[in-house]
């Protein structure tokens, strides 16, 4: 059966099934394209002034040059309508090194060597069509194609290096937290990242999409009056589909104490044609409602992408970022300043800038600590303050997120505080010192 479709057995799938993550399926077939620009839902009976509605219509409609060039030359059959379906995208993500090396010219250190313990290989087409075909240091490339690297473990580094397992008391949720908990749904991504914290189990079946391991989670949160605060993450959440996703939400939502709910996902940077107006009217249900987006590279702001976001964000959901340090990937100051500056365009504030953590087979992903500290450092006003997310390392062994900042206090003397600001100028504050405390 070829990659993509379905054999008659893909209609007993149940709501147990996690592979793929939809009980809708999507049969590969070629009608008529339409190009017409429909506005989402949201939109309807509302004025838009004409140079806004341009403004507004060029945003959701375009797409970059280089995904039209990667449609035609590896996509010519399939129809807009198919390739804006996110089903499709899932169907006909790439898993073989076969076929990613039909597309790409893979360079000798691009290889998935035992996909029985690497994190697998999976890619949507969509965000294939963002990677260079002949540059293997291109960073978008390098942060989702296998390497050779991913075999050399170092002392430091561990499967679990978080501790999530030994803090977990049922199977998929950890409480680290005095008054939050994350909850992981599932392990299937529609495209995994090659330095993901839970490399250990995403893509694996480890952790199953099933009601009744939810059930259990929900009757601990349920139990836990401290808990006011679930993220719900894997996998990513939202490859779920719309019902199995809200199933989740309403029981939460029906506990009194659970206060916010917040999903980390990557999917508007990977597979933006999940942001559909029915899943963004379902979701602005569940208020307060908050989200986490991962992107990692300025060049994951394509108008698929901003589309997404503003159809979140104009259902007032409150979108932060989640930013991984990567080696020759972001690790500059003008990379991530771009970044930042991009998402704050897209209504999306930076939050976390995570050092890389030291799961088994990261070496070449880890930069030195003193390299996150000189970026925020190159952000720290030169940029405005919305843009600058807080660096953490999140502490192995379970110790949590812990911040990082430059050292701007240059000592105290009795009568002031010394400080140096953004340009290195020192500069005192009056701070009077008890007694003879001075340093």
């Amino acid at each position: 059966m070829q990659e993509g479709q379905y054999s008659p057995m893909a209609t007993t799938l149940t709501l147990e099934d996690d592979e793929p993550p939809s009980r809708r399926l999507v049969p590969i077939n070629h009608p008529t394209a339409s190009t017409a620009v429909s506005y989402p839902i949201f939109l309807k009976n509302t004025t838009i002034i004409p140079a806004a509605k341009m403004l507004f219509s060029q945003r959701i409609s375009k797409t970059s040059p280089k995904t039209k060039a990667f449609r035609r030359r590896f996509y010519p059959l399939v129809t807009d309508k198919e390739w804006n379906d996110w089903q499709w995208q899932v169907s006909n993500r790439i898993r073989t090194y076969e076929k990613l090396n039909r597309i790409l010219a893979l360079s000798p250190n691009e290889t998935l060597v035992n996909s029985d313990t690497q994190i697998p290989l999976s890619i949507t087409p969509y965000y294939l069509s963002l990677i260079s075909a002949d540059d293997p240091d291109q960073p978008l490339r390098k942060s989702v194609v296998p390497s050779i690297n991913e075999w050399i473990k170092m002392p430091c580094e561990s499967d679990d290096p978080l501790g999530e397992d030994h803090q977990s008391p049922v199977p998929g949720l950890v409480h680290r937290y005095p008054d939050r908990v994350l909850f992981l749904l599932l392990d299937f991504c529609s495209t995994y990242c090659r330095y993901c914290t839970r490399s250990r189990v995403v893509g694996h079946g480890n952790i199953h999409a099933g009601r009744t391991r939810w059930e259990k989670a929900i009757d601990y949160i349920a139990k836990t009056p401290t808990v006011r605060d679930v993220l719900l993450s894997g996998g990513d959440p939202l490859t779920l589909s719309d019902d199995r996703l809200e199933w989740v939400l309403s029981r939460l939502r029906r506990i009194p104490h659970v206060e916010i709910i917040r999903i980390g996902t990557k999917v508007p940077t990977v597979l933006p044609q999940r942001i559909t107006p029915k899943l963004v009217k379902m979701l602005r249900r569940y208020h307060p409602l908050w989200m986490s987006l991962h992107f990692v590279h300025p060049d994951e702001c394509t108008p698929e992408t901003i589309k997404a976001c503003t159809m979140l964000a104009d259902a007032g959901i409150p979108l932060g970022s989640q930013t991984v340090l990567l080696k020759n990937i972001n690790d500059s100051v003008d990379t991530m300043k771009s970044l930042m500056q991009r998402l704050m365009k897209m209504r999306v504030r930076p939050y976390y800038l995570y050092q890389c953590d030291p799961i088994t087979g990261s070496g070449h992903f880890r930069t030195p600590i003193e390299k996150g500290l000189e970026i925020i450092r190159g952000l720290r006003g030169f940029t405005t303050g919305y843009a600058v997310p807080t660096y953490v390392v999140d502490a192995p062994g379970g110790g949590g997120k812990i911040p990082l900042m430059p050292d701007y206090v240059q000592g105290h003397t009795a009568e002031d505080m010394v400080l140096n600001n953004y340009e290195n100028k020192c500069y005192k504050y009056p701070d009077p010192l008890p007694g003879d405390s001075v340093f």
